[in-house]
């Protein structure tokens, strides 16, 4: 059992196969319940991605960055060389992946279009929806393209930023966490508040 549980990739195709399974036992492998099962894993993977990338961001912003400068210099290494690029590994990734399972639930059920140009007449939840999408291709902008190539050089993963650009990335790097932080809370609204039924 300890071999099971001390294989995190074991542990995760294990779970990712059980809730396939229950999928199709409540959904069913063809016809329709072909199409409710692609929708449902797709569903499935977009909510776990989500909670991964999310949970990460709360983590980044209400535990790491806080503690930070109360940590001593000579223990920070641990954190800036071990933990910090193993975070934003996963964190990068499930942004991407959030939103690419998003955009597939939304095309795949004949929404996507019309939510993203907030063309839902008289459907008030694929204008919700489209608006959430809206503030989650944002915030992946943000973790791709500002926070990420600053914290590469701010942890040095790619070498030869001086202390004085590193000093000017910090911040900027901050901002869009936090902005990320900000629209995090109406995109998860309009994410479970959108009635599509």
């Amino acid at each position: 059992m300890a071999k099971f549980f001390g294989n995190l990739h074991l542990v995760l195709a294990v779970g990712l196969i059980a809730a396939i399974v229950v999928i199709a036992c409540f959904t069913g492998w063809t016809g329709e319940g072909a199409k409710a099962v692609t929708d449902d894993v797709f569903r499935w993977l977009h909510t776990f991605f989500g909670i991964l990338w999310i949970g990460l961001l709360y983590y980044l912003n209400f535990v790491q960055v806080p503690t930070m400068p109360s940590i001593p210099a000579e223990q920070t290494g641990a954190i800036n060389n071990h933990i910090a690029p193993k975070v934003f590994f996963f964190f990068r990734w499930a942004a991407l992946l959030t939103v690419v399972m998003g955009l597939l639930i939304a095309f795949h059920n004949g929404y996507g279009a019309k939510a993203l140009t907030f063309g839902g007449e008289g459907h008030d939840g694929i204008n919700m929806i489209g608006l959430g999408m809206w503030l989650a291709l944002i915030m992946a902008f943000n973790v791709w393209f500002i926070i990420w190539p600053a914290q590469r050089k701010i942890l040095n993963i790619v070498p030869g930023a001086t202390d004085e650009e590193k000093a000017k990335l910090r911040p900027r790097a901050l901002a869009a966490s936090r902005t990320n932080v900000l629209l995090s809370l109406p995109m998860l609204y309009c994410m479970v508040s959108a009635n599509l039924g």
